[in-house]
């Protein structure tokens, strides 16, 4: 039975109304190992999919290996006509395309899209065969080649087929939508843009292009028809001028619709939504967006979450940006890599501020390689910086480029490959600053626009009072850079003991949530107050997957990894950040079996009221040791003990019951 692509059948549904349409290829694909003996045992899967899940439950083996993706589609013979493209959003990391037998193209890197023209390969009127042969083992010439992150594997985000007339605007141009919004003079009295389309002919040699843009109302505020010589990968430039512009910044992200038709009768058209601001960084002032000081309170953040690991849904971003949101974060750190481009839309919508990392980083470990000296290892690094720039260059909350996080100066010379990671980033994007994350000295701390110090203070080294000692320093001799912190402890809800001595001296993989909350408070009293940096980034909002650790979760997220918990420094956080909606938050609620009798209540508070600590109907003094941070007296208590806490119209409760554990004899 014929199946036409367009059938019920497939599921499958188009999202525009125009001579172009886009069909979603999610459904109907068979999955098997490259390893099994015959295709006859392929699973039935829909995407997005991943092959390690069984690795985030405890029951499976963590694979890293090759698959293969199949899927049979009915292509009308009304298309023949047509141009037929394929676009991955993602796979992970290396996927070798087919169709009928025929390989269309190879992609190397796991966290970008990529679009092939698979026109001159299809059968009109007939069934066609794609397959997709997956690897997501480490190899040195795919970055990352150093990451404590799970590559899970697989087609782990969506899959479309592009149908256009010959002459299109190009899916092909780094995986990008063909339009590129270029920002080159930004002020309250006008916005001075240039919008470049990269339009693709197989029979024309000249085009009719027709610009038009509307402000966040839907209001037309400029339109313009041209026709120019296309030119096989160049961009067709039509500059255009707003008058007294409604500016993108986080306390009102107005977005703006560019639309761009091609053809006397619009034969294909895109639409790109963007958002015009000015980005600004000078050294002991901060960054400023539209001429306006703006701190940046930011979490890092990673790439899966329980059960269904890095095959994310929308659904999944809304939910963890609901969480940033809460907490009172005006700011996100893709790290690695950049997440999917829905992210980044509600970003856009919701005024908060986005680092996408470069996959060029280094895990904690020192056996690990990050940089191979092989003119493979740097293409793919190009590549993959150039495809992160063009596919998310339109979104308004991009602010920053990052071209490197936690490389060290160690074997063969990096500077010469960050110097060309940044110089590239430069040349594709002046508008924005480049970034880095580093724990290291030397000169590559000067290459980038802006440098994030990794800081461990604490935690592996030293004491956090030695946090005071470090910022004197940067301020007496490095105030003319431009940085941020970044820092980060792990904190397990499992692990609820009395002792708060740190994790590293009695066993580096003891992860108690009391010793993450005491590290998180220690930083914010240092840093909470200190201007010399542009902003703070918390490592991280989540726990993420990565079996490098003991139990195959990096504990130091603020909530767990299925979303289901927020740790005390979530709240300590939304007590400082969230300017909204007030904080009350009892800490050590999950300690509730205690051993000493002498006890102190401790809590956050971001109410305006006095706060009121009841414990056993007495009520207890407290006072503030930090801003939102308080502590009461020491209190005796016996067995079971009741404590309530209140202000204003919020509450909070615990019961502490006080008992001897069972000791061993000497």
């Amino acid at each position: 039975m014929k199946r036409y692509i367009f059938g019920l059948i497939l599921s499958l549904f188009c999202l525009s109304a125009s001579a172009r349409q886009v069909f979603l290829l999610n459904d109907d694909w068979q999955f098997f190992y490259k390893t099994d003996v015959s295709s006859d045992v392929a699973r039935r899967i829909n995407l997005p999919h991943t092959w390690n899940l069984d690795a985030l439950s405890g029951e499976g083996e963590y694979l890293k290996t090759v698959a293969n993706y199949s899927r049979t589609m009915f292509i009308p013979q009304k298309w023949e006509q047509k141009r037929l493209f394929i676009k991955f959003y993602g796979v992970q990391s290396v996927a070798d395309v087919f169709v009928n037998g025929h390989h269309v193209g190879e992609h190397r890197g796991g966290w970008t899209a990529f679009t092939f023209e698979i026109t001159q390969h299809l059968r009109f009127g007939d069934n066609n065969q794609i397959v997709v042969v997956v690897n997501n083992s480490y190899q040195n010439d795919v970055l990352p080649t150093s990451s404590e992150i799970n590559l899970y594997g697989g087609i782990y985000r969506d899959v479309e087929l592009i149908v256009t007339e010959q002459t299109t605007i190009s899916p092909l141009h780094y995986g990008c939508d063909g339009i590129l919004v270029h920002q080159n003079d930004v002020s309250n009295e006008s916005v001075n843009a240039t919008v470049s389309v990269y339009p693709t002919s197989t029979k024309d040699k000249l085009c009719d292009l027709f610009l038009q843009v509307k402000d966040p109302a839907g209001e037309v505020v400029y339109s313009r028809t041209i026709k120019e010589q296309i030119r096989p990968g160049a961009p067709i430039d039509i500059p255009f001028t707003i008058n007294n512009p409604q500016l993108w910044h986080c306390e009102a992200p107005k977005l703006y619709t560019v639309s761009v038709a091609i053809g006397r009768n619009h034969e294909d058209e895109v639409s790109v939504k963007t958002g015009f601001r000015k980005i600004e960084v000078e050294p002991q002032v901060g960054l400023k967006i539209n001429g306006k000081l703006q701190r940046v309170h930011g979490v890092t953040l990673y790439h899966d979450r329980a059960v269904i690991g890095s095959a994310l849904r929308s659904r999944h971003y809304d939910e963890d940006m609901k969480y940033i949101i809460d907490m009172g974060a005006n700011a996100i750190r893709s790290a690695t890599a950049p997440h999917a481009q829905h992210l980044y839309d509600v970003c856009d919508q919701n005024g908060m501020l986005v680092w996408i990392d470069t996959p060029f980083t280094r895990a904690p470990y020192l056996s690990d390689v990050s940089y191979f000296a092989t003119p493979r290892f740097r293409e793919n690094g190009l590549q993959q910086l150039r495809e992160i720039i063009i596919q998310n260059y339109n979104h308004p909350s991009v602010v920053m480029w990052g071209i490197y996080s936690l490389v060290w100066m160690r074997g063969d010379d990096i500077l010469g490959f960050v110097k060309e990671l940044n110089s590239t980033a430069k040349s594709l994007d002046a508008s924005r600053p480049t970034v880095a994350c580093s724990n290291q000295d030397g000169e590559i701390n000067f290459v980038p626009d802006l440098i994030v110090w990794q800081q461990n203070l604490g935690l592996e080294r030293g004491i956090i009072n030695d946090l005071s000692i470090w910022i004197d320093k940067q301020h007496k001799d490095w105030a003319h850079l431009r940085s941020a912190v970044a820092y980060g402890a792990p904190g397990s809800i499992n692990l609820q003991i009395n002792s708060s001595l740190k994790p590293v001296d009695v066993n580096p993989q003891w992860e108690p949530e009391r010793w993450q909350t005491d590290f998180h408070e220690g930083y914010t009293r240092y840093l909470g107050r200190d201007t010399l940096f542009w902003g703070t980034w918390i490592n991280n909002m989540f726990e993420f997957g990565s079996v490098r650790h003991t139990d195959g979760i990096s504990r130091a997220g603020l909530v767990t990894f299925d979303r289901n918990n927020e740790k005390d420094a979530y709240f300590l956080y939304r007590a400082m950040w969230n300017k909204k909606s007030p904080t009350l938050h009892l800490t050590d609620k999950r300690r509730n079996i205690r051993q000493d009798s002498i006890q102190q209540i401790k809590f956050y508070s971001s109410v305006k009221a006095k706060p009121t600590l009841v414990v056993n109907r007495d009520t207890v003094r407290v006072r503030e040791y930090a801003p939102c941070q308080f502590i009461s007296d020491s209190i005796v208590m016996t067995g079971q003990n009741n404590v309530v806490l209140s202000a204003g119209e919020l509450s909070d409760q615990q019961i502490i019951t006080i008992g001897k554990t069972l000791k061993p004899r000497p």
